[in-house]
């Protein structure tokens, strides 16, 4: 197994010098008192604590810690690099455990890491009765349901119908959000250096009235989808663990996004390497 497979994106990005850090973690006892750890040692190395403008987070906890800590820092994400220590099971993100953190700490101080890039998912959404546009970023994934009943709602592929979808919802995700809540609804598990979204559906009704495609697309970073509204114009849309209920939509696109998160890799730790651990053990 070639141990650099997952730096396809970056090809290994060389790190530059750290002068800060922060820290992030899921708030219980335990994780905070490994942090006052954590700080300790890096003051000790005369890094900097900057909870504003780190050149490092570290994510202490599990992956939902490091999707928070993700979006706390999502407007430094061109200078800003993480990396998750778990305080329980391995997760994605998180490759570091608690008996590890004395190691990783050493490895941030002498500068001893790569940088990797995963893609990102953009996810903008447009209102019938105004000219305003949100933008959101997803590090996993997006979903679309209707506030009330069913979701009925064209498909749209590069401005051309694709389906008329009625179920629960869709789910977008990206290549690392593949394993995530779209790995639950039987969606493919796709390496991360494939720059793509994947389009899964949640509970779609086909019968001889409706009918839709019922597997998985797997989109290039050139195709965008939209989600058009039929009947209801009222969605609850999450990003990532963020749920929100957006009135009089007009259109919802998703994309692969221009931004890409950073991780610092300090040691290999190939993605199917990742998956076989999590879920074959």
């Amino acid at each position: 197994m070639d141990e650099r497979e997952e730096t396809t994106l970056t090809d290994g990005v060389p790190a530059g010098r750290l002068k800060s850090f922060a820290v992030e973690t899921r708030d219980d006892p335990f994780s905070n008192e490994l942090r006052e750890r954590i700080c300790g040692y890096l003051t000790d190395f005369q890094l900097r604590y900057d909870e504003k403008e780190p050149d490092i987070v570290i994510s202490v906890g599990g992956d939902g810690t490091l999707l928070q800590a993700f979006h706390r820092y999502i407007g430094r994400l061109e200078n800003t690099s993480f990396v998750g220590v778990h305080t329980g099971h391995l997760g994605f993100y998180a490759d570091w455990t608690v008996e590890e953190v004395e190691k990783l700490v050493i490895s941030i101080a002498k500068n001893s890491f790569d940088i990797v890039e995963y893609p990102l998912l953009q996810v903008t959404i447009s209102y019938a009765d105004s000219d305003k546009i949100m933008n959101y970023l997803a590090l996993n994934e997006c979903t679309v349901r209707s506030a009330e009943g069913l979701l009925v709602a064209d498909v749209m592929i590069r401005g051309e119908k694709f389906e008329s979808f009625r179920g629960d919802g869709l789910c977008f995700s990206t290549p690392t959000g593949s394993t995530a809540y779209n790995k639950g609804l039987a969606g493919a598990i796709i390496h991360p250096s494939l720059a793509s979204i994947q389009l899964t559906e949640i509970a779609s009704i086909n019968n001889r009235v409706y009918r839709t495609l019922g597997s998985p697309l797997i989109l290039p970073r050139h195709h965008h989808c939209q989600v058009k509204p039929v009947t209801d114009e009222r969605f609850n849309v999450t990003i990532d663990h963020l749920s929100t209920l957006h009135d009089n939509v007009r259109q919802i696109e998703c994309s692969v996004a221009r931004e890409k998160i950073r991780f610092a890799r300090f040691r290999p730790f190939p993605f199917w390497r990742r998956v076989r651990d999590s879920f074959i053990g």
